[in-house]
């Protein structure tokens, strides 16, 4: 009797041994497939981006490429107006999508009563940050552009993508707000914390690496979106700027720069990929670095200062 058991615990131990050696080797083999797919995806970006740089390295070295306007002549053409334009849609976008999104996470995730209509709030937003960019610019057209009379100008274009980063934010915010712990909240509660005072003094501060990681990366996708940019009727071709929008005599502001015409660095590129010419070709690629370099340096920025403040905080 005492052999027929151990012959089963022997028994019953190989088969324990069997399961997990097949079990480690499954983890092998995903391991390997997800670092190969990680790999496919890594050297098709570097080798665009190497091919990138072959074709519009003599640009990129250039001073006068960032100095100048764009020109029909492409030893002279270069991209000022659209690195002036882009930093203004920029500053337009930011100022219209983070403080909404922000405020509109936090209301639903912190305010908003747990009912159907929240959920169906939840839903489109989430929904909304699938949607293709070229429907946010049909619907710019018919709003700002025409409905509102905002014209094809420097604040329709920052609206637009304002709404497009719109839900990125707010995902992007709710994630962050919900990985603080309750503990958190209910030992704040528990001295004698308001509402706001909690979300304010606890939940924002810890969250808020999350919270610029989300705006970062919609900020990202926002500089490289062409889709949007063109159906609003963007310029392909300017050689000025907008007015200043910092002025030497009070009030020291001016908004006339708002409902100026522009063009943006996707934009730009195109218009010298559209050209026959060689030497535009170059321009473009140059312009296709810089945007993928502008890109690159904003999500590992994101990345750098969500680390950092989540190295900083002590639960």
């Amino acid at each position: 009797m005492n052999t027929k058991s151990a012959n089963n615990i022997n028994k019953n131990l190989d088969e324990v041994r069997a399961m997990i050696h097949r079990h480690k080797l499954k983890d092998y083999i995903f391991s390997i497939v997800g670092l190969l797919c990680l790999m496919v995806g890594l050297i098709t970006l570097l080798t665009l981006f190497i091919d990138l740089i072959t074709q519009g390295y003599p640009k990129l070295l250039s001073l006068s490429f960032y100095t100048d306007f764009p020109s029909r002549r492409a030893s002279s053409a270069g991209l000022l107006s659209a690195l002036v334009g882009s930093s203004l849609v920029m500053l337009v976008t930011f100022l219209s999508a983070v403080p909404v999104g922000v405020m509109a996470a936090i209301y639903l995730e912190e305010y908003a009563p747990k009912n159907w209509f929240s959920d169906l709030i939840e839903i489109n937003v989430s929904n909304l940050a699938a949607v293709p960019s070229i429907i946010y610019g049909l619907l710019a057209l018919g709003l700002f552009v025409y409905i509102l009379d905002l014209g094809q100008s420097i604040v329709t274009a920052g609206l637009t993508l304002g709404l497009l980063i719109l839900p990125v934010v707010i995902v992007a915010t709710r994630e962050s707000i919900r990985s603080i712990p309750i503990a958190i909240r209910e030992a704040a509660y528990a001295v004698g914390a308001t509402k706001w005072q909690v979300v304010y003094d606890h939940v924002i501060k810890y969250s808020f690496g999350g919270i610029l990681t989300g705006v970062i990366i919609g900020m990202a996708r926002a500089i490289g979106e062409t889709a949007p940019i063109i159906t609003i009727g963007a310029l392909t071709f300017i050689a000025f700027l907008p007015p200043s929008p910092v002025t030497t005599t009070a009030p020291f502001l001016n908004f006339e720069w708002l409902s100026s015409g522009f063009t943006v660095l996707p934009i730009q590129m195109f218009s010298w990929l559209s050209r026959p010419s060689e030497a535009f070709h170059v321009n473009a690629a140059a312009a296709g670095v810089i945007i993928i370099l502008v890109t690159l340096i904003m999500n590992g920025f994101a990345i750098r200062m969500r680390y950092k403040m989540r190295k900083n905080i002590k639960w």
